[in-house]
């Protein structure tokens, strides 16, 4: 793997300083990475099936008038290789989320692991430095993805993105229920809870206007969104159906399964109700670098991404993670340090 160190020392995760197209920047400064994930990401998959996910998954996107692709177009011509449009609009994962004030009382934090159980992304993360719309932000990704699931806009708010619990539409059992869900999401004509995600970060003013969009905006599946804004009672956790939100607003939690919707579908992940009891156990969201609270079961066999973000200072840390163990050095990225290093 291209982040791999004989010498036995941690890999840094790399920092991009992007412009607005930031996922074809990041492939074209990490492309070794990209092929590298693909690899792993797909090896069992084989190619025939892999074209044919991909032209289905483009057909969704031509279909319903997705914003993003000519870009993700661009990026599957820089590859070379199927698997772009498929990977670019399919996710597997689970997640655990706290929101609330800092320590201290001044300010809003979200901590956040993300578990997938793709091997080599805790080792590959990179963060992109993005210039916005309506100003910079951070986001942890992987080179040429277009979506954001985890970042942190100073001076705005920081967020993050859960995947939903799985509806229970096909009788029960999981194999069905899988199908027929993801048979749903082909039929939505709305636009991946990534994206609107990415959209957020780079349109939402202050937590205010980016907690209205997340609310109101359709998807085309299920998810949780969770936000932080700049004062310490500016969070809120919310639970997303395609075209309806159940809101927790204050200090909150998010895992894998509903807490306020419909409590009769699967959970994703490993063992989401105590991940969840145990993030809520938490009193306080620290700026550790050592993530003392990151412990079983929130640390699990699949968890890739440790972050904690604060928006209004401007800062952030995150660490990769790989069998449970830490995979990269820790990031200590701040919006000042960065500007002095521009300087």
């Amino acid at each position: 793997m291209p982040a791999s160190n004989p010498s036995g020392e941690l890999p840094a995760i790399p920092v991009i300083e992007c412009g607005p197209g930031f996922a074809m920047a990041t492939l074209v400064a990490q492309e070794a990475r990209a092929h590298a994930l693909m690899d792993m990401a797909t090896r069992y998959v084989p190619r025939a099936a892999l074209r044919g996910l991909d032209a289905v998954s483009r057909r969704w996107l031509e279909r319903h008038g997705n914003a993003h692709l000519d870009e993700i177009d661009a990026i599957a011509r820089k590859l070379a290789r199927p698997g772009a449009y498929f990977l670019s609009v399919n996710y597997e994962w689970g997640c655990t989320v706290a929101v609330g004030p800092s320590p201290d009382g001044r300010s809003a934090r979200l901590l956040r692991t993300l578990d997938w159980s793709t091997p080599e992304l805790g080792r590959n993360v990179i963060a992109a430095n993005v210039a916005g719309a309506a100003g910079p932000f951070v986001s942890l990704t992987w080179p040429g993805y277009t979506g954001v699931l985890q970042a942190m806009a100073p001076g705005r708010f920081s967020a993050a993105l859960n995947q939903a619990p799985m509806r229970r539409l096909g009788g029960g059992v999981f194999a069905l229920d899988w199908a027929v869900n993801r048979a749903r999401v082909w039929r939505m004509p709305h636009q991946t809870a990534s994206h609107l995600l990415r959209m957020v970060m780079e349109q939402a003013r202050d937590f205010r206007d980016a907690r209205a969009i997340l609310i109101r905006e359709p998807i085309a599946a299920p998810a949780t969104f969770s936000l932080a804004g700049l004062a310490p009672g500016d969070t809120c956790v919310i639970e997303r159906t395609e075209d309806g939100a159940h809101v927790i607003d204050g200090k909150a939690c998010a895992t894998n399964h509903w807490q306020g919707l419909d409590h009769g579908a699967h959970p994703r992940g490993f063992d989401s109700p105590g991940r969840l009891a145990a993030i809520g156990c938490l009193a306080e969201l620290d700026f550790d670098p050592a993530f003392p609270w990151l412990k079983p079961p929130v640390l699990n066999d699949v968890t890739r991404i440790a972050m904690v973000a604060d928006a209004a200072s401007g800062r952030l840390i995150a660490q990769g993670y790989e069998d449970a163990r830490p995979a990269t050095r820790t990031l200590e990225w701040s919006m000042a340090a960065a500007a002095s290093a521009e300087a």
